[in-house]
């Protein structure tokens, strides 16, 4: 990319913030990572986002950034700019956060889809560099998706495509943030993968080693699995089925080149990836099955590095 402007990346989760220059190599720079404190409503975490984000610029040392690029949940209105109401954040309707972005910063900003943006930074620097069709799953508060198709990012109508996490695997079954019963998300996020396991333990007496921690989370859901716990292992394994169904059908659908996994449930590492390949490989129509199932090449850093993507294109187009 011809530029060298930096740019400032800011991602907006349900438990946490994350900001970051980036350089159009893909690194990052002042990278900051803060609790959301969601309860504290949309004025006050927009003012602490802000914040961290000058603090950001000050920490890199590289001068002012060239453009501001938002990651969060949807839905959102990529177009207007316009958090509609990420089911992530409740309370956060119509907030003008692309608006809000430049009059802070002073330069032009874009907000995607959290898991839009983690795919283009994945296609551009990470595990699907290259690919002609790509499919990204993000696996953390919620579940969220992202797609390359023809090496274009995929944005739907409104810049809301791909939200692979309300696919539904199970009809009928827990009732999901968007309203309906059964999505992916209602099992697979780091989120529901602690309240299943809490579940769970209120209504059985069987022994585990989950007992007794202060507040269950994913991750130890998943350890206790690999250390032998049969009642973790059964809820690890019920998400990973799942999961692998969901890929699966994603694979047949789009019959893409690679799926990558990210989000802070995929810190399992083979205990979540392991799986889910052998169920693709097993279960999905050929040639689709040879897609390429791995995790996130950006790791941890794969939503800011996908914002900052998204604002070095809006730089480079200010050029043209």
């Amino acid at each position: 990319m011809a530029t060298q402007h930096p740019v400032l990346a800011l991602d907006i989760g349900g438990t946490k913030l994350a900001v970051a220059m980036v350089t159009p190599d893909g690194r990052t720079h002042g990278c900051l990572i803060e609790p959301t404190e969601k309860h504290r409503g949309p004025d006050a975490v927009i003012a602490h986002l802000f914040d961290m984000g000058r603090r950001s610029v000050a920490a890199a040392g590289l001068g002012d950034a060239g453009a501001v690029g938002i990651s969060c949940g949807g839905p959102l209105d990529a177009t207007a700019g316009v958090l509609t109401g990420p089911l992530h954040l409740p309370g956060w309707t119509d907030v003008p956060i692309v608006a809000m972005a430049s009059a802070a910063f002073g330069v032009p900003a874009v907000v995607e889809n959290d898991a839009t943006a983690a795919v283009l930074g994945e296609h551009r620097y990470g595990a699907a560099r290259g690919a002609a069709i790509a499919l990204y799953l993000t696996l953390s508060t919620g579940v969220g998706g992202g797609a390359i198709i023809d090496g274009r990012l995929h944005r739907g109508a409104a810049g809301n495509g791909g939200e692979f996490g309300h696919l539904m695997v199970r009809p009928g079954g827990r009732r999901c943030e968007c309203g309906r019963r059964g999505c992916l998300e209602a099992y697979a996020s780091g989120t529901n993968i602690a309240v299943r396991a809490n579940e769970v333990l209120a209504a059985t007496e069987r022994p585990s080693s989950l007992r007794g921690l202060p507040a269950v989370r994913a991750e130890h859901v998943s350890a206790a699995a690999a250390a032998g716990d049969a009642l973790a292992a059964e809820i690890w394994d019920e998400t990973t089925a799942l999961l692998g169904q969901a890929v699966t059908d994603l694979v047949n659908l789009f019959e893409p080149h690679v799926v990558v996994l990210g989000g802070g449930v995929t810190r399992s590492g083979a205990m979540l990836l392991d799986p889910v390949r052998e169920i693709v490989r097993v279960t999905a129509m050929p040639p689709a099955a040879r897609a390429i199932v791995t995790l996130a090449g950006l790791g941890d850093e794969v939503c800011v590095v996908g914002a900052g993507a998204l604002a070095l294109d809006l730089v480079e187009a200010a050029r043209v």
